[in-house]
């Protein structure tokens, strides 16, 4: 059942936290938490997204504050190490605060960027990595077909684990799996399946299925979603705080099958966090495990009066949407 809004807004904490690094184009993560009866909760769309869109978001909130989580089939959880669009000669210190993660997600194609920026990127973590690590690629569906297909000719050289949404539509991304079948580079969706109506349409046509539990609308609708969808699942953060990596990890957690690290470790890519016991990786993994804000550090990275009452609107916005559901 939906809470009422006084209990959603009863406890609501709007935060703004610096990241490391500017990654997707930000240098400051923002976000709302709220308290349920199960703990600690986090609502925290991208402040481009719509309310409709928005909406899926509260819902995945909600039910991690207000229902007990699905039975967990593990305790810890692989993740790999996030390496946003910077220059080949910082990926060593970016590695660095993933200490033990033997996958690296490497994010190209960023806007403005040039890919023999991304060559030297990704061949400076093969080389920090060795023969044994995983690459994969993320290109936040900003290649044509055209221009996925020479770029993955050109990297394939660093035998990739896979690339995440080298293309926008799922049209593109069945033509560029056809045309690549040569390199044996699986095809994976992200935005091809959390913002579209109809995500098993990507599913059909990739190899591997990203999920993320807060725009998916919850950790029960993304397992159903996976289950549907037949293919192997990886579950991604959306550069959250720890707690909203909570709400990941117990996704993580509940799957029967996860034969991926997951991209969960993003807690290191923050210069600050709501608890002074983060998510952040150790040897490689994640624990499986609720998060309380330090009252201290909620303080410490509160938003400004103008930031929480956008935020606070917002929930109001989507909860009423919500209702009408």
């Amino acid at each position: 059942m939906l809470p009422d809004l006084d209990d959603v807004l009863g406890s609501v904490r709007v935060i703004a936290l610096p990241l490391v690094t500017r990654f997707r184009g930000i240098t400051v993560r923002e976000a709302a938490l709220f308290e349920g009866p199960e703990g600690w909760t986090e609502f925290a769309p991208f402040v481009e997204y719509d309310d409709a869109e928005s909406t899926r978001w509260l819902a995945a909130a909600i039910e991690f504050g207000w229902s007990p989580s699905p039975a967990l089939r593990r305790t810890t959880i692989g993740v790999n190490a996030t390496v946003p669009v910077l220059p080949a000669a910082d990926v060593a210190s970016v590695l660095a605060r993933f200490p033990g993660c033997r996958t690296a997600k490497i994010k190209v194609a960023e806007p403005g960027s040039v890919l023999v920026d991304d060559l030297a990127r990704v061949r400076a973590v093969r080389e920090a990595l060795g023969a044994e690590g995983r690459v994969r690629l993320d290109a936040n569906a900003a290649w044509n077909v055209d221009e996925a297909e020479h770029a993955l000719r050109l990297l394939a050289s660093f035998d990739l684990e896979y690339v995440e949404q080298p293309c926008a539509s799922v049209d593109e991304l069945a033509e560029l799996r056809s045309r690549v079948q040569d390199l044996r580079i699986p095809i994976a969706a992200d935005e091809s399946i959390r913002r579209a109506r109809d995500p098993a349409a990507a599913a059909r046509v990739v190899d591997v299925v990203i999920v993320k539990a807060a725009p998916l609308g919850g950790i029960r609708a993304a397992l159903g979603l996976v289950e549907r969808f037949g293919k192997p699942a990886v579950v991604s953060s959306a550069l959250d705080t720890s707690i909203g990596l909570s709400m990941g990890a117990h996704l993580a957690a509940a799957l029967p099958d996860l034969p991926y690290d997951c991209g969960l470790g993003t807690a290191a890519l923050l210069a600050a966090d709501v608890t002074d016991d983060p998510l952040l990786p150790e040897d490689g993994q994640i624990p499986i495990r609720r998060i309380t804000p330090s009252p201290m550090l909620l303080d410490r990275w509160s938003a400004d009066a103008d930031r929480t009452a956008w935020w606070t609107a917002r929930i109001r916005r989507t909860h009423t949407l919500l209702q009408d559901m």
